[in-house]
This record gives C-alpha cells, structure tokens and sequence, in this order.
C-alpha cells in the first residue's frame, strides 16, 4: 500500500536494483526485503494476509537477511495496532502503535522534517549520516516497543518518541527514507550495501 514506486526509485538512485512484488516466491529469494507503506494498520494487514505475504515475511525474516520497513511498514512488525480499534500486527517485534497523545498546541499527524537522534545504534546503518540529522515525517501513530531495546532512533514531537527500530536483521523506520533527501539516500545506501 502506498509509496512502491518512490522507494523503488530510491533504491535505483543509490545503485541497487529493487523489484515490487507480492510473489511469495520472489520474496523467498530476494536478497534483501523492504517492506513500504501508507494507508491504515488494519488494511494493510488485511491486503498482506490475502496475499499470503505474512507467512512470507515471517519466513524471510528468520533467515537473518536484511530487512527493511518504512512507515506503516516499520508499525505492522509490531504485535498488535490501534487504529480503528485493536488489530493484530506481525507480532515480529513485541510492542504497540498507538495514536500520538499530544499536547493541544501540537498537529497530528506529526507531518514533515524533524531530527532524529541514535538511542541504540549498533550498526554501520548510520554511516555518513550525522546524528540530529532531519528526516521527513507523515505519520498519526508511533511505535512503542516493548523493550527499550529495540529503539533505533528516536525523534521528538511533544516528546520523545521511537523514531526507528533495529533489531537483529530488522531495520524500520517511522520516517521516509525515500523522501528525506541526502540523508534518507545515503541510509537506503546503507541498507543496500549491507
């Protein structure tokens, strides 16, 4: 759901070749996989379920290949969602996405640039990338990892909140890597050259 094509061409521009699909076949045996997306936790869980993509993910995953998720595609990793009541997630990483609790002064959805600062960075996934760097936002639920562990990254908008998550072989991030410039190229770069 959503943003397939600006992340493909993301990919491309940093010197990596990306195929769209929902071929479980494909997914089997793809090098890395990224999982995008924009839209609702609920449809989008509902559109991979009948695509029997969800056991494809799951299998993939455990195979410790790199793996990717952007937006809504970071949130589904999690075990359940918030929007639009309580529905199941992949139930990878264990841990909530509930809607932003703000104070009045502050528009949700959290849209646009914000900086980001590493919580846990145990990886050569920042390389080139300055802490406090600017990513771009679009989104009206976060992430809440159960372990503080599995916070990447961070951000603040009425306070602290997991800007990306790493796990393992998981990497996933709240923000757009695809629409945040030099700084979202240069980590797909990283992620292609892992």
């Amino acid at each position: 759901m959503g943003n397939l094509r600006s992340v493909q061409k993301a990919i491309e521009h940093v010197g990596g070749s990306a195929v769209v699909t929902s071929d479980s076949n494909v997914i089997a045996n793809a090098d890395k996989l990224i999982l995008p997306g924009v839209g609702a936790f609920g449809d989008a869980m509902r559109e991979l379920a009948s695509r029997g993509l969800v056991e494809a993910i799951h299998a993939f995953i455990r195979t410790e290949r790199p793996f990717f998720g952007i937006c809504l595609g970071a949130q589904l990793l999690l075990e359940r969602g918030f929007e639009g009541g309580e529905q199941p997630g992949l139930g990878i990483i264990p841990g909530s996405v509930v809607r932003f609790d703000l104070p009045p002064q502050y528009k949700v959805p959290h849209m646009g640039w914000n900086n980001v600062t590493a919580r846990n960075d145990r990886t050569l996934m920042l390389r080139d990338i300055p802490d406090n760097s600017h990513f771009y936002f679009v989104h009206s639920y976060i992430c809440q990892p159960s372990s503080p562990d599995d916070i990447w990254l961070e951000a603040d908008y009425g306070g602290r909140f997991c800007a990306a998550i790493h796990r393992n072989n998981i990497f996933a991030t709240q923000f757009h890597p695809e629409k945040s410039q030099s700084n979202g190229l240069q980590l797909l770069k990283n992620f292609v050259e892992s």
